[in-house]
């Protein structure tokens, strides 16, 4: 795992997770806005990094890493965290596991709860496939969807395929599709998911707000998986920065 920093060192942190099959990179747009206000470190996830061969292990081990980066560097104390998708459900273990503090933590349509033990197999290795094609055959599929949501998913599955593989794909899917949300403390939570993704997301809603009913839930209108950060990064940042409240007066914690 590598932790890839930005912005001025004495500013609030915050922290930025990437979800199953992408780069740190995704998040550079936004990155390019948060580095003025926030100390902005973007987390490199084991099997999904640029240009290292490395090997996911599992949600937890994750978890472990990132818990021992903010005790090390950051004291133990973080102003806020965004996770997508995988990343998210990475965060909601940091948070389970209560080892530091995080002022405010966005679960951006994080998979808290596992699937049916039936099911697990067939569908990481239906996605394992789909991950392959996207690598093998990019240029069809940028033909067939011709967006720049699918694009760049695209563009960020050819970065990292080469150093984690298929493996890291089934290893990475096993491990979400087998691992629930037991509990989470009452802290600043927001849960972010698209209508686009409402079927899936819902579920994931109802378990969060039973574990924390003053969790904050937003929906975001004719948006699919992660198609917020992706096009319209200017509006993650308008929330992130009305969630921390960042003012001149506003330190990090060190």
């Amino acid at each position: 795992m590598n932790f890839r920093t930005f912005g001025k060192d004495e500013a609030p942190v915050l922290m930025l997770i990437p979800g199953l099959g992408v780069s740190y990179e995704i998040f550079l747009p936004l990155v390019d806005l948060l580095k003025e206000k926030f100390h902005v470190i973007a987390v490199e996830i084991d099997g999904f990094t640029i240009g290292v061969h490395t090997e996911f292990t599992s949600i937890d081990d994750q978890a472990r890493q990132v818990t021992e980066y903010i005790k090390e560097y950051h004291s133990g104390s973080i102003c806020c965290a965004y996770g997508l998708s995988l990343g998210g459900k990475i965060l909601s273990r940091i948070l389970e596991r209560n080892e530091v503090t995080i002022e405010h933590s966005i679960l951006d349509a994080a998979p808290l709860l596992p699937l049916p033990e039936w099911l697990v197999g067939p569908l990481r290795y239906l996605q394992a496939g789909n991950v392959w094609s996207c690598y093998h055959w990019t240029g069809f599929w940028k033909w067939v969807f011709h967006s720049h949501y699918f694009d760049v998913l695209l563009d960020e599955c050819r970065k990292v395929y080469p150093y984690g593989g298929t493996k890291a794909v089934l290893d990475g899917y096993k491990s979400v599709y087998t691992n629930r949300l037991e509990s989470i403390p009452q802290v600043d939570i927001h849960f972010w998911y698209g209508t686009k993704e409402a079927f899936v997301a819902k579920v994931q809603v109802k378990h969060l707000k039973g574990l924390c009913p003053n969790a904050k839930i937003v929906i975001f209108k004719n948006m699919n998986h992660g198609q917020l950060l992706i096009d319209r990064p200017e509006e993650v940042y308008t929330e992130i920065d009305k969630i921390c409240k960042v003012t001149p007066e506003k330190r990090r914690r060190s």
